[in-house]
């Protein structure tokens, strides 16, 4: 029973960082006029172009709703459309200068913002981190 008692705690944990985590994102991106999902999207694109379908597999989304959401952020100069080089009818989102800029500081200020988080993990705890986070997270790229 005490093991079934600390392993809910520490669910129940990681659901309370959980909260905590993305209420700081959140924050950040409203300091910015952004949504959570306008932030994901700024930083799937800092280090790719992609297509409107992979973007919304990429997010989880529906393709409507991540065609708005490039609508939205094109308007404000973050974002533009080309021509794919592949299909002429396709089209590539790429992040503009601007959006790069702006992706750049936001993850400066997200990295400041939950930094005090780990700040006193042990090296021991740190490593197991990454690693829980290895199994969990899509690798890069």
């Amino acid at each position: 029973m005490a093991r079934a008692d600390a392993t809910a705690a520490l669910v129940d944990g990681l659901v309370q960082l959980s909260f905590e985590v993305q209420g700081r994102l959140g924050r950040v991106a409203a300091q910015h006029d952004l949504s959570l999902t306008q932030v994901r999207l700024l930083g799937v694109l800092r280090d790719h172009e992609l297509g409107i379908q992979q973007l919304a597999a990429h997010l989880g989304l529906e393709k409507s709703s991540v065609s708005g959401l490039v609508d939205r952020a094109e308007a404000r100069g973050l974002l533009r459309r080309k021509a794919s080089t592949d299909d002429g009818r396709a089209v590539r989102v790429v992040i503009t200068k601007a959006g790069r800029t702006l992706a750049e500081r936001g993850e400066r200020e997200i990295a400041a913002a939950l930094a005090d988080l780990v700040a006193d993990l042990s090296r021991t705890d740190r490593e197991r981190l990454t690693e829980l986070l290895a199994k969990c997270l899509p690798a890069p790229g």
